[in-house]
């Protein structure tokens, strides 16, 4: 069975997607960028502030679904350039416990001016 998820407080989509797809017992989050859903812009070109509205917009979404943070086994990180990666850990590493998801992390072109897109996938029994 299949459930779209939509969280009214994280950005809407803006594209042709959801924000998150439930299946079974696993959660599929669409990648996120740091739009603040509250007047729909990205928030300010800092690597450490782009990174915690992401997770601030992933939390919310997995919330919406009843899960958290700590159901996530998954996650895909895009950076505008490798350069940021240091930065970008400093800040993620903050959102989990001892138990890190696995992580793939590639630079890529990104929507213009955002750092960082992250998506995640979350199980919970």
């Amino acid at each position: 069975m299949k459930k779209i998820v939509l969280s009214q407080n994280a950005p809407k989509p803006i594209g042709p997607y959801s924000q998150a797809m439930q299946v079974g017992n696993f959660l599929f989050v669409s990648g996120q960028l740091a739009i603040d859903p509250k007047n729909g812009h990205l928030v300010a070109p800092d690597i450490a502030l782009q990174t915690a509205q992401v997770m601030k917009n992933i939390k919310v979404i997995l919330e919406a679904a009843g899960y958290s943070l700590s159901d996530v086994v998954q996650s895909n990180v895009y950076l505008s350039s490798m350069s940021l990666f240091d930065a970008f850990n400093a800040e993620y590493a903050k959102y989990f416990n001892d138990e890190f998801p696995v992580r793939t992390t590639v630079g890529t072109e990104l929507k213009s001016g955002a750092l960082v897109e992250i998506s995640v996938v979350a199980y919970k029994d």
